[in-house]
Parts: C-alpha cells; structure tokens; sequence
C-alpha cells in the first residue's frame, strides 16, 4: 500500500514508521503525501486510539527534506510544495486522537517540522533537534517558523532558525520542545506507555481537548469560547454520563469506542 513507510497496528496504536533508512528518513513529497493518509486512515480506525511517528533505524527520524528532489523547482513548484506539506502538519495536528513523535536520531528542517505538529514529542539520547534551511537560501517551508515559536517562545526559536543551530535531546528539553528524553531502547515503549494512559479517559474527551488548544492558535477563533461551547456539548454524551457515573460510583470508567 505505501511505499515510503511503514504502518503497523498492535493493541490500539497505530505506528507510521518512515521507511527510507539509506537517505536518513528524508521527507520527499510523496512520503509527506502517505503520512498523511496513513494518519487519515488512523482516526477512522475505530481501533486506533493513538498514533506513533517514528523514523527507521537508529540515526534519524527525518533529517530534513530530499533536497535532490526541489531543486530545480520554479516558484509554483516550490509554493504547492510548501502547501503540500502545511496540508501534512495540518492533518496531524489536528488529529483526534493523540500523535506522538518518536524522536530517534536526527529530526532536522522538514524532520522538526514533523515532530512539532505532533501532540508529543518523545526524544531518544541521541536526538538532534534543528531548522538548517536558511543555509539553503530559504526559510522553512512546513510551518517551521510559526510551531517552534508556538513550542518554545520568540526568543529562542527566532535564534535557532537565524542561527540554524541544532540542539541535542536535553536542551530541547529544557527548551520545552520535547516531553521526555529516554535511551533508544526505551523510545517506542515510553510512547506506548503515554498512548495507554491517555487510551484510559473518554476518546470524546480527548478529541475535545485537542480541539481546544488548537483554537488558541487559529486566527480569528477565540479559544475561550471554543472552550465554552465544547464543554457544553460534553454533557449530552454517553462518555460524560460514564466518566461521571464511574466517579459517583467509586469505579473505574469503561469508555466505548
């Protein structure tokens, strides 16, 4: 079905594995296309309550995109490509159930990009984390820009793009631009484990929250309201009525799916 990547489903979590060890993961435009539908077809799976992204080996999640690819591109090329690939981001952003980025190994240029849209981001010890684009004569082009902002704040993130400094796993951390730092070993399950905590409480829920904080970023939505309107439409769900049962009752929730 894919040719870039892998995917895989095992009790509930559905990995997307990017398959092109020998170019260290780089993101061409049709790999970014089946991400994408792989994502798609991960939500509409009502087996899949979480998502990992991860690269393959141990050397890079996705260190940047195919250069060899664009190169000789024209000015229209080059803006459906970018289109292209916010379309990517996009859909993983706004996911309804939660994406992990699976940090192994270098996530640079098109690579951070990825991992900034998903919800977490999980770095193994040999993470390298960057935005190298300006060496290239271009900014980034897959909201590279506007997410680190978002993650780590103005400062720091217009340092790092102007810069085209990379960070390891620990100060990007520190930074705020991942969640945890663990050995290689550890990666996948550390995913697994926060997938599993969060596959517990109402899949309604946790749709909703997402939903919300991704307003605060949308222009011209007012996140407070968003807030307000889909706190209300919670009461008139089964998953409010369990979880408050469940609560009442001193028992644990057993939210459908």
């Amino acid at each position: 079905m894919y040719q870039n990547i892998l995917s895989h489903q095992e009790a509930g979590i559905l990995t997307i594995t990017i398959n092109r060890e020998s170019k260290l993961n780089a993101l061409n435009i049709d790999t970014l296309r089946e991400i994408k539908e792989a994502v798609i077809a991960g939500n509409a799976d009502a087996q899949v309550h979480g998502i990992v992204i991860t690269g393959a080996g141990p050397k890079a999640f996705a260190a940047g995109a195919d250069i060899s690819e664009f190169v000789n591109f024209n000015v229209e090329q080059a803006t459906k490509m970018s289109a292209d690939g916010h379309s990517t981001m996009d859909t993983i952003e706004q996911s309804g159930k939660p994406v992990i980025a699976a940090v192994n190994g270098f996530a640079l240029g098109g690579g951070c990009e990825l991992a900034m849209s998903c919800h977490l981001r999980i770095a193994s010890e040999n993470a390298k984390f960057g935005q190298p684009e300006v060496n290239l004569g271009v900014p980034p082009g897959y909201g590279g820009t506007q997410r680190l902002i978002q993650l780590i704040g103005k400062s720091k993130a217009t340092e790092l793009l102007l810069t085209a400094d990379a960070i390891g796993a620990n100060e990007a951390m520190e930074y705020g631009l991942v969640n945890d730092v663990v050995p290689m070993e550890d990666l996948l399950p550390r995913c697994t484990e926060i997938l599993n905590k969060i596959g517990s409480k109402s899949p309604q829920a946790v749709a909703t929250v997402i939903r919300c904080i991704n307003a605060h970023f949308e222009e011209g939505t007012n996140g407070f309201k968003t807030e307000i309107a889909e706190f209300g439409k919670a009461f008139g769900t089964k998953d409010f009525k369990e979880g408050t049962d469940a609560f009442l009752n001193k028992r644990k929730a057993s939210f459908e799916r």
